[in-house]
């Protein structure tokens, strides 16, 4: 019965700190996002105050599901440091209590919200982040994303007809690269030569053509066109331009196996997609391990002191996961490493990160 109720007692503490940080952290993100958004579209009349807000708040969720597992390990190291300046941990172990009886509450609360982080909030995530792209292209399609985003020259393809071909550049892309923003096309003939440049405000895929709205047309030695709607011909179906455009966070759990199906039975790699299905169905084991990271460095030394000292070793641990998380995700985009291994392997080594540590310290 004691046992019992100290475990509800620990999982409650361990939920509290981690929804404390986890909205503390999306409240920070959200404003600095608005104040760059608001810095980088000052001057653009098709914007407002409201717009810019309505943007921000719907991409910040799948921002945060990035620093997801950030804010377990934090909210599980300030929930054992607590208890252990508080001496309740003591007082647990004095009434028969090993560590394991009271890591295991945190540790079923991470599984849990794991679970629910991937098929609750992943696909109300990935929802507002396509309509926040959707409003980009519609109101700022022109500009540059911020810095909170994908920076650099945008999103390039290559396109190829009998007349020539044309390259392909956007600032932004939704609905899985079918509308681009802030296009700028750039066609060659047959020969290679230059014949003409293209800017629109925004781009649409349809039937065959790409259906440019606002454009601009530039060719040598005679002045601008500028007409409210140009169909530019092209041979790239919509599982062509998915595996060019595409962002897979803006996709759901639940929809990642149809696209995955779409693209292999195009003869397409969708690495993207594969990566992030295998990442979403990796996420309550990776928040688990940062649990066991968090109660390495944050159960055994506090009564010794060294309490800065074990909190950096912490959060360099999972920095370290991060940096890692990120190395096998590249390799698994370039076709160097199986999505199931890049995905898998930072919690396979997370883990033992942690569990060593614990095994060796305490008697269990």
């Amino acid at each position: 019965m004691i046992a019992g109720r100290l475990a509800r007692y620990f999982g409650w503490r361990f939920l509290s700190a981690l929804l404390a940080i986890f909205i503390g952290g999306f409240c920070l993100v959200a404003l600095i996002d608005y104040i760059e958004l608001m810095r980088r579209t000052g001057d653009d009349e098709n914007t407002s105050a409201l717009i810019n807000a309505t943007i921000s708040l719907t991409r910040i969720p799948q921002l945060m599901e990035i620093l997801m597992p950030f804010a377990v390990l934090v909210g599980a190291m300030m929930c054992y440091l607590n208890l252990s300046r508080r001496l309740e941990l003591v007082i647990a172990r004095a009434a028969g209590l090993s560590a394991w009886q009271f890591i295991t509450p945190a540790l079923l609360v991470a599984l849990v919200f794991g679970v629910f982080a991937t098929t609750v909030y992943n696909p109300v995530a990935a929802y507002l982040k396509e309509q926040s792209k959707r409003l980009e292209v519609k109101y700022i399609g022109g500009l540059r994303q911020t810095s909170l985003q994908s920076t650099g020259t945008g999103i390039w393809v290559s396109q190829k007809n009998a007349s020539g071909h044309a390259i392909i550049n956007a600032a932004t892309s939704s609905d899985q690269g079918v509308r681009l923003g802030g296009v700028t096309v750039l066609i060659y003939d047959q020969d290679n030569h230059f014949r003409e440049r293209i800017e629109a405000k925004t781009a649409t895929l349809i039937g065959g053509y790409w259906r440019l709205l606002d454009v601009r047309r530039y060719t040598l030695n005679e002045p601008p066109v500028i007409s409210p709607e140009y169909l530019l011909e092209t041979n790239l179906t919509v599982e062509q331009v998915r595996e060019s455009f595409a962002t897979p966070d803006t996709v759901s759990f639940w929809d990642l196996p149809f696209f995955i199906e779409k693209a292999d039975r195009a003869g397409l790699a969708a690495a993207g997609y594969k990566l992030q299905y295998q990442k979403l169905l990796s996420r309550p084991a990776l928040l688990v391990t940062m649990v066991l990271v968090a109660a390495a460095f944050s159960l055994r030394f506090f009564r010794f002191g060294g309490v800065q000292n074990m909190v950096l070793c912490g959060v360099a641990t999972g920095f370290v996961l991060y940096v890692l998380s990120k190395i096998t995700d590249d390799l698994s985009k370039a076709d160097l490493l199986h999505p199931i291994a890049a995905a898998w392997l930072p919690v396979v080594i997370g883990t033992l990160t942690g569990l060593l540590p614990l095994l060796y310290q305490e008697d269990g």
